[in-house]
């Protein structure tokens, strides 16, 4: 009933709110793109996005959308797998950055070492601009990170809101340096914040600095000070800081797959898990938080 090209496009337009970006990602046209989606909603007889000329968003059947895409997109690639007789093997190095830390990642890693229990998976988990040098180094194969707007490396798996988040009860005092609650260098989004602020002219102070989200996020609970997320991201007990605080914006944060050079042994492997990631790209979003 439903086309898997299909499937694949709709996951790229809700993972990435834009017609371009999926079309960028799946090397197709954007008018290809769009005959994808219309013929979707054909077969489904729902409408799966409201779009206008500046936003594409997801309706409430779109949301429902996701779950069966991503599921029949895994039993055809487990049977085309299991037909076609191939075996994915060897030793994968992946880095993925701490803004997963408390995501549904480890669901996504799980199914795949299920489907792929011949490769040798080897987690690293830390900062994106880390990850960058590794990857560059030849110290990993695949990085699952943060990457600037302007910056051109990877596959798009999607494009978020930076957002300044802190403790609910947390007030700051205009005349004083904004408390700033970061990862050290060469953190993208405390380079972002830290742009951010010297724009603006605004006076700031470190109050925390870890390598570990948890680490800053009970910073944050414990109402030290303010800190720059992806508003998609935003972890439970901290809420973005009102308007009224007057922060400069932000912009926004691209989260990528990039691939290292490839050898032999981790090309059809990391090629598999980006697959997997791109198909399950929304378990890693807190829709509707923050």
């Amino acid at each position: 009933m439903y086309d898997p090209s299909q499937l694949r496009t709709f996951l790229a337009v809700a993972q990435t709110l834009s017609f371009t970006q999926a079309a960028r990602r799946l090397g197709l046209r954007q008018s290809t793109v769009s005959q994808h989606i219309r013929r979707l909603e054909d077969a489904t007889g729902r409408q799966l996005f409201s779009r206008d000329t500046h936003s594409v968003e997801l309706t409430e059947d779109g949301e429902a959308m996701l779950g069966f895409a991503r599921r029949l997109l895994e039993v055809h690639e487990q049977a085309t797998a299991f037909f076609t007789g191939t075996r994915v093997r060897g030793r994968l190095r992946f880095g993925a950055s701490e803004d997963f830390v408390l995501t549904r990642l480890p669901e996504i890693l799980e199914g795949f070492r299920y489907d792929h229990p011949e490769v040798d998976l080897e987690l690293t988990v830390e900062l994106s601009g880390t990850l960058h040098e590794q990857l560059a180094a030849g110290k990993l194969d695949l990085v699952l990170a943060k990457r600037r707007p302007e910056d051109p490396r990877g596959r798009l798996v999607w494009r978020d809101e930076l957002v300044w988040i802190g403790a609910e009860r947390l007030r700051l005092d205009p005349d004083r340096p904004v408390p700033l609650i970061v990862y050290p260098p060469p953190g993208i989004t405390r380079a972002l914040a830290l742009e951010a602020l010297e724009r603006q002219g605004r006076a700031w102070r470190i109050a925390c600095t870890s390598g570990s989200l948890n680490g800053l996020i009970a910073a944050a609970r414990a109402g030290l000070g303010v800190m720059a997320h992806s508003r998609g991201l935003v972890p439970p007990g901290l809420v973005r800081v009102p308007e009224r605080a007057g922060l400069p914006e932000l912009g926004r944060v691209d989260f990528v797959l990039v691939h290292g050079h490839r050898h032999t042994s981790a090309q059809s492997a990391a090629d598999a898990l980006a697959t997997a990631i791109l198909a399950g790209g929304d378990r890693l979003q807190r829709r509707g938080r923050g």
